[in-house]
């Protein structure tokens, strides 16, 4: 890299960290919770509630804690929520023996929350398990869309590396003990630990709250249990992605995509495949892996908030 480049790309660095910082400042994030179908859902909030609202959808194994970086660097243009699902986080974990934990049963908790809440139009980031949680809300209410932010999370086949091959080779067709065994292993303080660090440009920037707090709460009775009936019923969202695709082509929502393209779970073409759906989507294709918030804040929050400003803002306004 010359001179001239190097320069170049720090004055960038740091002009995007300048307004992290800036906005980071004025912003205060609340901790709440609310009650849903007789659970305490553990939710963070922060911005005007005038402004346009934003939901914030996490992943596996994590929780709205992986936002705690992004709610305040947008939260000076959106009023931004984020939920812990049933069995995550802070939120209620009710015993699986009863309680049956699917991704239908944590988007119809996430879809009721958001009604509680009262967000009825919204832009809906969704990472990892937050996309076939936020899919299935938005195919229900596609009305309540305004835009979605697209980040690692899959709707395609291509998309599965082979850090699948044990779910979909084993365990969805036969669950069992000895296929639950391996995936197990995914649930072990190490392997939380490489999820966030595999193919992570810059490790440094990762912060090892992420990984300690989510292997807390799997100590806790039955937490690995509600993980192992996910990974079970991860094989029904398949099924569903040729609707999800069809639902993205006849709406074409406006859309932003952020992929880390060193993904454990998610390959790159699991990214590109959304542009055969959305060709006007705006893509962006990260040097990071499979949390890329942690590592790329900067070019994901201003990447958003210019985004809205001048695909979503900006057609509204017309509009009027």
């Amino acid at each position: 890299m010359s001179n001239n480049h190097y320069l170049h790309y720090l004055r960038s660095l740091l002009s995007g960290l300048a307004f992290i910082a800036s906005v980071s400042a004025a912003v205060t994030t609340s901790y709440k919770t609310a009650k849903i179908e007789g659970l305490t859902i553990a939710y963070r909030e922060a911005g005007d509630p005038g402004n346009p609202k934003l939901v914030l959808l996490h992943g596996f194994p994590a929780s709205s804690h992986q936002y705690r970086d992004l709610i305040p660097a947008l939260a000076s243009r959106f009023h931004v929520i984020a939920p812990d699902y049933p069995g995550f986080g802070n939120s209620d974990m009710p015993d699986p023996a009863v309680y049956s934990y699917s991704f239908d049963k944590l988007a119809e908790v996430v879809e009721l929350f958001l009604k509680d809440r009262g967000f009825d139009h919204y832009g809906l980031y969704v990472q990892d398990y937050g996309g076939p949680v936020g899919f299935r809300i938005v195919m229900r209410h596609p009305e309540a869309l305004d835009w979605l932010i697209i980040q690692n999370t899959n709707a395609y086949e291509i998309g599965f590396t082979k850090a699948w091959d044990g779910f979909r080779g084993a365990l969805w067709k036969n669950r069992s003990p000895d296929t639950e065994k391996p995936l197990a292993a995914f649930l072990e303080p190490d392997a939380v630990k490489s999820i966030y660090l595999f193919g992570a440009k810059n490790p440094e920037l990762i912060s090892p709250d992420n990984w300690e707090s989510d292997a807390g709460f799997m100590q806790r009775p039955n937490a690995k249990r509600v993980q192992l009936d996910l990974f079970y019923d991860y094989r029904k969202n398949v099924e569903l992605y040729p609707k999800w695709q069809a639902f993205l082509k006849e709406r074409q929502p406006k859309t932003i995509i952020f992929w880390g393209q060193n993904d454990v779970f998610f390959t790159p073409e699991g990214g590109e495949a959304y542009l055969r759906d959305l060709p006007e989507a705006e893509m962006h294709r990260l040097t990071a892996g499979h949390f890329a918030v942690e590592d790329s804040l900067t070019e994901i929050a201003e990447g958003m908030n210019q985004f809205y400003k001048e695909k979503v803002a900006g057609v509204k306004k017309a509009m009027r």
